[in-house]
């Protein structure tokens, strides 16, 4: 039996993409996920995530999945954020075609996020679970190919345009300095930014008033 799991990296940030990725490992095989020792990727230093997003990817199958800064402002004025997480996952799952699949739960309410991502993925056998990326292997796996693959596009945008971004997230100094700082000199956001966050439009609107 094939096994599945998928996690998301960047769901919060007013930067950038959000990444969901997805791994899938035979049944089998699923003790060696353990045994490498694969566990939350925040809670693993960045360069223990790289040696271990590397076997991982060697081992197992796997689909990444990049959703935009651009596409998620397009999308939030039809679905909630959560909704775009559910239609990302199942689109990772569509991909890898696995017989179950786990699942880190964006939703309050597991069992509903599990359906809707059953409904649009085609896998019957879909178990959604809070923090599930710390209690199954396969799914902090997953949660470390999307942190690995939203870490590198970070440092890639940092390399473009010459200067630290930090985190991208909104309680990030280095990346709310970053957002001010932009805008007071082009008057306006940058085209990687989520231009529907809250935080955005605070940025915004305090760079004009100055």
């Amino acid at each position: 039996m094939k096994i599945a799991g998928v996690d998301e990296a960047g769901k919060g940030p007013v930067i950038g993409s959000m990444f969901v990725a997805g791994v899938m490992i035979d049944e089998t095989s699923l003790r060696r996920l353990g045994n490498m020792g694969v566990r939350d990727s925040k809670a693993i230093s960045p360069n223990r995530r790289e040696l271990l997003a590397i076997r991982i990817k060697k081992m197992c199958d796997y689909c990444v999945h990049e959703i935009t800064a651009e596409q998620i402002d397009e999308l939030r004025h039809i679905i909630t954020m959560n909704e775009i997480v559910m239609k990302a996952h199942a689109h990772v799952l569509r991909n890898l075609k696995p017989d179950c699949a786990y699942i880190d739960a964006s939703d309050v309410d597991a069992s509903r996020f599990a359906e809707s991502v059953t409904r649009e993925s085609g896998v019957i056998n879909v178990v959604a679970e809070h923090k599930a990326d710390k209690t199954r292997p396969i799914v902090s796996a997953a949660s470390i190919i999307a942190k690995v693959s939203r870490d590198k596009w970070i440092k890639e945008l940092e390399e473009k345009v010459g200067q630290k971004i930090g985190s991208g997230y909104p309680s990030d100094p280095t990346t709310i300095k970053f957002l001010r700082e932009w805008v007071s000199e082009y008057g306006q956001l940058p085209n990687f930014t989520r231009n529907s966050w809250k935080t955005a439009q605070d940025v915004l609107k305090g760079v004009e008033k100055t």
